[in-house]
């Protein structure tokens, strides 16, 4: 999985090498990654006053708008933290945007210290992330 993660990173710093706008970076981290992974969504949030926003995103129809502290996205944002969750159900106010969704991970992006958006992914599966996926996602989404 690192060396997956590995040349997953050499691409994505590249591409944000190139390119400095970061909505264009978000698409096309998004669709590295899940092109890549075979995750069931993968996409990000921005931050627009005490909402997260949909941003660019790889998979189906999502949630267009979390508000600060609210499912697993909103919480992240509160706690600057990356939350992995193992079972969607057992998180205590989750939003299903979808029912197929099983696991989550979303990791929280900074600018000067400020949470400006967060990365989501979610799994069909049941365990899909752990300290490996949080390790580099978090590494990827500084590139941004």
């Amino acid at each position: 999985m690192d060396e997956k993660y590995k040349l997953v990173y050499q691409k994505v710093e590249a591409m944000a090498s190139m390119e400095h706008d970061p909505i264009a970076n978000m698409a096309n981290i998004a669709a590295l990654l899940h092109e890549t992974f075979g995750w069931w969504w993968t996409g990000f949030y921005r931050v627009q006053g005490e909402t997260l926003v949909l941003g660019p995103f790889q998979g189906p129809v999502a949630c267009t708008r979390i508000q600060f502290g609210r499912g697993v996205c909103g919480t992240a944002w509160k706690m600057r933290e990356t939350i992995v969750v193992p079972d969607v159900e057992q998180f205590p106010g989750h939003i299903a945007c979808s029912a197929l969704s099983r696991s989550e991970i979303v990791v929280p992006i900074f600018k000067d210290d400020v949470v400006v958006g967060v990365l989501d992914i979610d799994s069909k599966e049941l365990s899909a992330f752990d300290q490996t996926d949080a390790f580099w996602l978090e590494k990827i989404v500084a590139l941004l």
